[in-house]
């Protein structure tokens, strides 16, 4: 009997430090970081445009983006074939959400606009429609992100378009990703300020013409 009670309290013992042993290894899980393409006060941008006439609006539409990189997680080339899923680096939303976000935010800025892309348009206003198709993407850390663009931008009441693309290439400045970040809310903000420009463009009369 004695040694019955040896051999629980031993099992028990054994139990117990593997228990301990177990939450010890996850409480030592390296944390998530949440990263944002929003630059603070919109990357640099002097002073905020205001309008002149009337108020202007813009509907930034969801933008496409490829497939591997509708998703939350950084994705940064490891070599000449392969890329990395970073699960412990992530956008604040899947990264298309967060492109669109920046892209909004950003030319609305520049602009002194209002984004109504979820609704508030007066019906009497004019809105100018912007679809931005994110076509090509590559980021390497101690290398550098590139961004190739596309974008129509179309008014609502005359129907004038114009129809873009930009290719942007932006140093990462180290080998850390959240260098890999600040290079990619550069390229996005080269983009937003095109963008605005060939808003401004259509505004003037000027359909078809692209600042880019």
């Amino acid at each position: 009997m004695m040694q019955d009670k040896t051999s629980f309290s031993l099992k028990t013992l054994v139990a117990t430090v593997l228990a301990a042993s177990l939450l010890a290894a996850c409480g030592s899980s390296p944390p998530t970081r949440f990263y944002t393409l929003a630059a603070p006060a919109d990357g640099g941008a002097s002073v905020r445009a205001t309008s002149q006439g009337p108020q202007t609006f813009i509907e930034v539409m969801p933008v496409s983006v490829p497939d591997r990189l509708a998703r939350p997680q950084l994705v940064v080339r490891s070599d000449g074939t392969q890329v990395e899923v970073l699960e412990q680096d992530r956008w604040a939303s899947p990264f298309n959400n967060e492109l669109r976000d920046a892209l909004a935010a950003g030319v609305a800025w520049r602009l002194g606009a209002i984004d109504v892309s979820r609704g508030g348009r007066p019906a009497d206003q004019p809105s100018y429609r912007i679809h931005v198709e994110l076509r090509d993407f590559d980021a390497a850390r101690n290398g550098h992100v590139q961004a190739s663009f596309g974008w129509t931008i179309t008014r609502s009441d005359d129907r004038r378009s114009a129809a873009c693309r930009l290719t942007v290439v932006e140093r990462v400045a180290g080998a850390a990703n959240a260098d890999v970040v600040a290079a990619t809310q550069r390229a996005v903000g080269k983009a937003v300020q095109a963008i605005a420009d060939d808003v401004r463009a259509l505004q003037a009369g000027q359909g078809g013409q692209c600042s880019a």
